[in-house]
């Protein structure tokens, strides 16, 4: 049994050829182009009966997979609306020290260049994104949102200058109507709150009370989580990170069908539809963010140690930020 981990596209495509199975991280994608060779590359895997986790690990959450079976069995009735929200404290980055290349530099700190990432909202938002649409069942066909930077520095005064906003506010829209709202910000000294919530015709759902999917999940009579109103309360508190791997070697040792690209990849889409709304002020679709033509980081697997890095830095020390409105391109 051999199993790769925290992969590139080139490094998937080698674990097919060599008949591996795989284990890779979340984002899976950021832009449209490696979406679409993903895609490509989990049907390959698949005629190829090899498995493939995807750390969104809150679809091991057992919690959430009773909770999943709850709500599309219509215990809270019609799905009207869901909400998302990820508020902690402040995040940036600071300019880049001497001793480091410019690549080093961005490798190690990913999460603050969309190249690397896809930044804060696809990195850090996309748990919250996919549990959601999994208890939809649905994903959402097209986004609209807002987002901004604000006092880009940190407590100490030095300016960041990472490429992230300092919040987000997404409205997604589903097929039917329905819509989910995703609010993320890294302030220092503001509320902290991160959890998730799915409303419908006849209750509510608290999905994950704190974190991603943290315990417990439960259901209430109608909107009002009161305790008096309360319906179920899950009680499993098997670590979710422990699962998915359980599940996937579980997969492998039995020869199981097991490959989770294709919704770690839609996932990835629904995440990066978001991010771009918000940084180009523009409305994305779904079928928009899979056919946009821009890639960020393309020749990604031929970088070396020695290859100049894929963003430049202005003179000042700063990288290029979105500009809703401005920079109207689809290239966020």
């Amino acid at each position: 049994m051999r199993i790769r981990r925290n992969l590139t596209l080139s490094n998937y495509q080698y674990a097919i050829a060599k008949g591996l199975h795989v284990f890779m991280e979340k984002p899976v994608t950021v832009d449209g182009p490696t979406s679409k060779r993903m895609l490509q590359l989990a049907e390959a895997a698949a005629a190829k009966n090899l498995k493939a986790g995807v750390g969104l690990m809150s679809r091991h959450a057992r919690p959430l997979q009773e909770l999943q079976q709850r709500i599309q069995n219509g215990e809270i009735g019609d799905i009207i609306l869901m909400r998302g929200y990820r508020m902690q404290g402040q995040f940036g980055l600071g300019p880049k020290p001497s001793n480091i290349s410019e690549l080093d530099y961005q490798v190690q700190r990913f999460h603050s260049f969309l190249w690397a990432s896809g930044g804060i909202y696809s990195d850090n938002y996309i748990h919250i994104l996919d549990h959601l649409c999994w208890l939809k069942n649905a994903w959402p066909v097209k986004a609209q949102a807002l987002g901004g930077r604000h006092y880009k520095q940190s407590q100490s005064g030095t300016p960041f200058v990472d490429q992230n906003f300092d919040t987000y506010s997404v409205e997604y829209t589903f097929a039917d109507g329905a819509k989910m709202f995703f609010d993320g910000r890294h302030m220092a000294g503001c509320q902290p709150i991160y959890s998730s919530y799915v409303h419908g015709s006849k209750g509510l759902a608290v999905a994950a009370k704190s974190g991603d999917c943290g315990a417990p999940s439960s259901l209430y009579r109608r909107q009002n989580p009161m305790r008096s109103n309360l319906l179920w309360e899950s009680k499993d508190s098997s670590n979710p990170y422990q699962n998915e791997w359980d599940d996937l070697i579980e997969a492998i040792r039995n020869d199981q069908p097991y490959n989770e690209v294709k919704r770690g990849v839609e996932a990835s889409v629904v995440t990066s539809m978001g991010r771009m709304a918000a940084h180009t002020g523009q409305e994305i679709s779904f079928e928009d963010m899979l056919a946009c033509e821009h890639e960020f980081a393309p020749g990604l697997d031929k970088l070396t140690r020695e290859s100049p890095a894929p963003l430049l830095a202005d003179a000042a020390g700063r990288y290029p930020v979105p500009q809703p409105g401005i920079t109207r391109k689809r290239e966020y």
